[in-house]
């Protein structure tokens, strides 16, 4: 890490030109992965990353850059090169010392994934590979990951500020596939946290797991295709949530919305959803997927509420383009690393409980379709416009979950998907990914309980759902 007196010469030279805002986020990165595939160990790889992003801001303009050359003379070059954009005076006082920034800490502390021997996460890969290896003849092919990713952080700024934070993640991964008479099917799960090593022994159920994933896999390859067309469609828990973070939480950031790119911008305070409908995008969850002390501008992480009772009551709004909104920051300003400028993203991004259960969703649908779970899918952000492939989906007939379909496409508007939102169960549970957008690839955790949607377009080969 760069020293304090390092860091003020950097910000004092970069903001000769004008700038009326200078900030350095320092980062070092280590990351494991180790990969099993059936009995054998594939691969171990370990690499560090350490860099600058420095980014200079003035009144709506923005210049960034970033080098891994933490010398002074690669930083003074940094700050020299990004400084040119700006031709006017200094509007800065000189920043003589930082002073460390206290928050309240979202992460508890947890036994760290580097006190563990290699060979003990190895075992437990192994213990999921056999549990799915034994579950049916036809699954050929089985394999295992564990991702570790652990970051430290130090944000200093033109304020005086020095921030620092520490995060560390983990995630266990199980794939399998399955072959039968010329037909192919593949299921994955991966659940990831940062609690530690604990979660991983004590929270997760790692047979369960793989159990889980192996039936599945047999379930979508037996399974006929799906039929096409408008009907009901209840939306399962957790990783259904993909859709409401893909097609509507995108359109929430700032970083559409302040430019009028968003279907939603301008829409405050108005209706936008079923009353049914509340959703949040909480970054203070204690050691979950998508949760930060303080994001990455260092800002304290809050609980955004963003849709309540169906009307739109804020944006995800990152330090930059609160400046465009007049709007103040909500600690949602995220980057993969310090190679990227950080903006608006989503944290833990969750449609909340509603007042039914499961079973009621399933049994108010006469003929519909239960989509459990999605793989891929696309979303247009100009027009909302979307399209979700689902990996696990079942016909619903008279009111009760019956066959398995496979191949089911979930097409719609982000606009009108949350109008056609008609029932909410009331069992929230979470699923962890990675987000790509503007400033890279982030941890992020999407999330629901059981929705219906009432009408929806569904694509499928299989013909006409009354066949069923």
């Amino acid at each position: 890490m760069i020293s304090k007196k390092m860091a003020a010469y950097i910000i004092n030279l970069a903001s000769q030109t004008g700038a009326d805002f200078v900030e350095i986020f320092n980062e070092d990165t280590l990351k494991k992965n180790i990969a099993l595939e059936e009995d054998k160990v594939d691969d171990i790889i370990t690499t560090n990353t350490y860099g600058v992003g420095l980014r200079l801001l003035k009144g709506l303009q923005s210049v960034y850059g970033y080098t891994s050359d933490l010398s002074k003379k690669g930083l003074s070059e940094l700050a020299y090169n990004l400084s040119a954009s700006f031709n006017g005076k200094k509007v800065l006082p000189d920043v003589v010392t930082f002073k460390n920034q206290k928050y309240k800490k979202v992460n508890k502390p947890i036994k760290s994934v580097l006190e563990v021997p290699t060979n003990e996460i190895i075992d437990l890969l192994r213990v999921g590979i056999d549990e799915m290896k034994v579950y049916d003849k036809r699954i050929v092919r089985n394999m295992a990951y564990f991702l570790i990713d652990i970051k430290d952080i130090t944000i200093f700024n033109s304020d005086g500020k020095i921030f620092t934070k520490h995060n560390e993640y983990g995630r266990y991964i199980l794939n399998c596939v399955a072959s039968d008479q010329g037909k192919m099917q593949s299921a994955f799960t991966g659940p990831g946290s940062q609690g530690g090593w604990d979660f991983f022994t004590k929270t997760l159920n790692v047979k369960e797991l793989a159990h889980d994933t192996a039936v599945k896999c047999i379930k979508m390859l037996e399974a006929r295709e799906c039929p096409s067309g408008h009907f009901p469609v209840v939306i399962g828990k957790g990783w259904g949530g993909v859709i409401f973070h893909e097609a509507c939480g995108h359109q929430l950031e700032a970083t559409s919305v302040a430019k009028g790119l968003s279907v939603f911008s301008g829409m405050k305070v108005k209706q936008i959803a079923n009353t049914v409908v509340s959703a949040y995008d909480n970054g203070t969850m204690p050691n979950e997927w998508g949760s930060n002390d303080i994001d990455d501008e260092g800002i304290s992480t809050h609980n955004n509420c963003l849709i309540k009772d169906g009307i739109l009551v804020g944006y995800l709004v990152d330090k930059f383009n609160a400046r465009r909104m007049n709007e103040e920051p909500n600690g949602c300003s995220r980057r993969q690393s310090y190679k990227f400028e950080p903006t608006s993203r989503m944290s833990n991004t969750y449609i909340a409980p509603g007042k039914s259960s499961l079973e009621d969703l399933i049994s108010n649908t006469k003929l519909g379709i239960y989509a459990v779970s999605f793989g891929g899918g696309s979303v247009n952000p100009a027009t909302g416009d979307f399209n979700f492939g689902c990996d696990e989906a079942y016909i619903i007939k008279d009111g009760k979950i019956g066959e398995p379909v496979r191949g089911a496409t979930l097409v719609g508007n982000a606009k009108e998907i949350l109008k056609h939102i008609d029932m909410v169960a009331n069992e929230l549970a979470l699923g962890q990914g990675e987000c790509g957008s503007a400033s890279g690839n982030i941890h992020v955790n999407v999330g629901q309980p059981a929705i219906r949607v009432d009408d929806i377009t569904v694509g499928g080969q299989g013909g006409n759902i009354n066949e069923f």
